[in-house]
């Protein structure tokens, strides 16, 4: 039972992840597992999270986000437990270990739930705590790549696999979300604090310097002009990247053929660009600037443990024992069971997010949240961005 379980587990992963896409396509809000927090893991807290949000349960989908933030306050730490348990078991036996691009995408969420709830002294808090964050994931992404690149250099073998398998897909050089930041930005500028809305439209600019709207934004905060009658549009489009299993194999000499697993990502497809609009944040990029360095620290990890756990097995194969065939029988079984990819990711984040800006006639400014799944808006969203300006 145990063996088919672990075998089975990436399978059984992507096929739930497949559902809860499914879901989302067809506006099916319903959260995966039992309402109390307490008994969610990393990945369903994610995932309820944003459903609830897109249901309109703002009180509660932040509720679920600050509790993954209580749970993950260091996102970039390891344990020797954790590790050790993958390399025996497969790192899908440990609880979800969330990306660091996991926790910038609650913060957003959670600034848009706030809003929603015109909670405006809150979601300032949750900006300041994302900025803090930013940067610490920022030094510890740079500790990530120095570490892989000791790592890599002490195989010439497993250093050319990673090479030829390497992702060509587009990434950013650091950690960033310049959807966080423009939002955060907007917020400031409306609020009339020009220092801050200067310093996250900066922020933002740096990384899409040619968004036409951020450029708009940050010329008027430092004109320290309020901007009046203005709509923002937020357009979130297709799905994020998804991870499938991949099987490889190594010869090494005196050892044999080694077999090993890892995930590799793959773009979704169906998605729309909105006319009018501009690109915010390519989340496709996003993730693979962070996963391109998780990707080569598991497949070290995933080829050391087979390396040692096929050592095993010739060892016990080649015993005088009489009990070396089924030992060896036993030890194959636990290999192939205990080699197993982690292909969790929070797969309802979207593909692209776009955002349009325009002139109104509502006499407020306000930020319209439009999630779009295969040209199909499966929700639309009004929130305000001046308390009490609407009924």
């Amino acid at each position: 039972m145990t063996y088919l379980f672990l075998c089975g587990c990436a399978t059984t992963m992507q096929s739930h992840l497949n559902d809860v896409q499914n879901n989302f396509a067809n506006s099916n809000f319903e959260t995966t597992t039992d309402k109390n927090i307490d008994e969610q893991n990393n990945l369903d807290l994610l995932i309820n999270g944003t459903a609830l949000f897109h249901a309109n349960d703002f009180e509660q989908s932040d509720k679920i986000f600050e509790e993954f933030n209580k749970r993950n306050l260091s996102e970039t730490s390891s344990s020797v437990s954790r590790e050790a348990t993958g390399l025996l078991f497969g790192q899908s036996v440990n609880s979800y270990k969330p990306y660091m691009m996991d926790s910038l995408f609650v913060s957003y969420y959670q600034i848009l739930d706030l809003l929603a709830m015109q909670d405006f002294a809150n979601a300032r808090v949750v900006i300041n705590q994302s900025y803090e964050r930013q940067k610490n994931m920022s030094s510890e992404y740079k500790k990530l790549i120095e570490n892989n690149k000791k790592e890599i250099i002490k195989d010439s073998q497993i250093a050319e696999f990673i090479d030829k398998n390497s992702n060509d897909w587009l990434a950013f050089r650091d950690i960033m979300n310049p959807a966080l930041m423009y939002l955060s930005g907007i917020y400031f500028l409306n609020d009339g604090d020009f220092d801050n809305a200067i310093l996250y439209l900066k922020r933002a600019n740096g990384m899409m310097p040619d968004n036409k709207y951020i450029k708009q934004d940050l010329e008027l905060a430092q004109k320290r002009i309020r901007p009046t009658n203005m709509t923002w549009k937020f357009i979130e489009t297709g799905f994020a990247p998804r991870l499938r299993e991949e099987n490889a194999s190594i010869y090494l000499f005196n050892i044999g053929l080694v077999q090993f697993t890892f995930a590799d990502a793959y773009q979704m497809p169906n998605y729309t660009i909105p006319q009018n609009s501009e690109m915010l944040a390519n989340v496709d990029a996003l993730f693979m600037t962070e996963y391109n360095e998780y990707r080569i620290n598991e497949i070290l990890r995933s080829y050391a443990s087979a390396v040692s756990k096929t050592v095993a097995q010739a060892t016990l194969y080649n015993s005088r024992s009489d009990y070396a065939p089924l030992l060896g029988i036993m030890s194959s079984v636990y290999t192939a069971a205990s080699s197993n990819a982690d292909v969790r990711t929070w797969a309802t984040l979207p593909k692209y997010i776009y955002v349009e800006r325009y002139k109104n006639n509502d006499n407020v400014n306000n930020l319209i949240y439009n999630r779009e799944i295969n040209g199909k808006i499966i929700d639309n969203k009004n929130i305000k961005l001046q308390k009490g300006e609407h009924k």
